[in-house]
């Protein structure tokens, strides 16, 4: 067997399946990665056990065979290697890899005891890969990374009519994005790491969805992916999102976001990271305090609603998170000094929950 692929292809695609083969396991096999071969390139793939990915790298090749290879030892090989073009042989039971006078040989592995990945043709559900990604990605840092809080690692897909909705929450916020999205789609929790994978990988173009007992699975063009799912049910999100609002106040996210970096800087860390916000007369002053001083900046806003002024505080590390995924401007919905806030930009929303004044 012999290939010829470019060093670039061959490298996008061990990345990707670095991120899920595990460098280390008590099960060696799941160190290992799985190149089958055909005339039209190599497909790789690996799993964890949590994740399975398959990925396409075209290539040119000549009497195909698969092979089984140590993923991040092959991946090393090809990253250091000079040149542009890579040709791999296969000889017995080793793998030669060429490339601009640089040569090595690795041992291959058992093809049989190699854990058998099944990926379904079917789809169940299509949708754009780059809004996809976008909405998880825009809700991924609300969810939990506390081991005892089960649903709250994962992020909620809500198929709603011609919308589908990704939700995350810890408990202290809920981050939501909304999408178009219509087909037979349902309802399911992603766990948040299997998200953050996701998003690496889907680019452009469908990302096609196929339902099956506890499993996800998510094909492009270059990528398939099996997903296992959580199991239970995620709490009633809704319920916080206050109905009342009593003041809004608008400015540009970066501006806020600046703002509340500077001023945080004093913030007691001990203390939730305190930022308290006064809203009045169309101006918004930050102010946080800490053992070593304290620190207030002033903006300039539109403000709205019923209720003249008011006086309420967050978490900074909240509020930043929060508006890292808007660009332009953020709209903040106040209900209370000591109820949840909305901070939204179209088809997105997050609602913190407030500190005590």
């Amino acid at each position: 067997m012999q290939i010829r692929v470019t060093r670039k292809a061959l490298s996008e695609g061990l990345a990707l399946m670095e991120r899920v083969i595990p460098s280390r396991s008590s099960n060696p096999l799941l160190t290992t990665l799985k190149v089958d071969v055909t005339h039209a390139g190599l497909t790789l793939s690996g799993t964890n056990l949590e994740l399975d990915l398959s990925c396409f790298v075209p290539a040119e090749v000549r009497n195909p065979q698969p092979f089984i290879v140590p993923a991040h030892l092959f991946a090393q090989v090809v990253r250091n290697l000079g040149g542009e073009l890579v040709e791999l042989e296969r000889t017995g039971q080793e793998i030669t890899v060429r490339a601009s006078g640089s040569d090595f040989k690795l041992q291959t592995g058992d093809l049989d005891a190699f854990p058998p990945l099944r990926f379904p043709d079917e789809t169940h559900l299509s949708l754009d890969a780059a809004e996809l990604a976008r909405a998880l990605g825009s809700v991924r840092y609300a969810a939990s990374n506390e081991a005892f809080q089960a649903v709250f690692r994962g992020i909620k897909l809500e198929h709603r009519g011609d919308l589908v909705r990704a939700v995350a929450s810890d408990g202290y916020r809920v981050a939501l994005r909304d999408f178009p999205g219509s087909g037979d789609g349902r309802t399911l929790i992603i766990p948040a790491r299997s998200a953050d994978e996701l998003v690496r990988v889907l680019k452009d173009g469908q990302a096609r969805l196929t339902y099956g007992p506890g499993l996800l699975t998510v094909t492009t063009d270059r990528v398939r992916m099996n997903v296992k799912l959580l199991d239970g049910d995620f709490p009633d999100y809704e319920r916080v999102i206050p109905r009342e609002i009593k003041l809004q106040f608008t400015v540009p996210a970066s501006v806020l976001q600046d703002a509340v970096s500077r001023v945080a800087v004093l913030a007691d860390k001990n203390a939730n990271n305190r930022v308290e916000f006064l809203v009045s007369g169309g101006t918004v002053r930050l102010t946080a305090e800490g053992d070593y001083g304290r620190g207030h900046d002033t903006l300039a806003v539109e403000q709205s609603g019923t209720q003249p002024a008011m006086s309420l505080a967050f978490n900074a590390r909240h509020v930043l998170d929060a508006l890292a995924p808007i660009e332009g401007d953020v709209q903040v919905s106040l209900s209370g000094s000591t109820t949840p806030a909305i901070f939204q930009s179209g088809d997105y929303q997050a609602v913190l929950v407030t500190l005590r004044v």
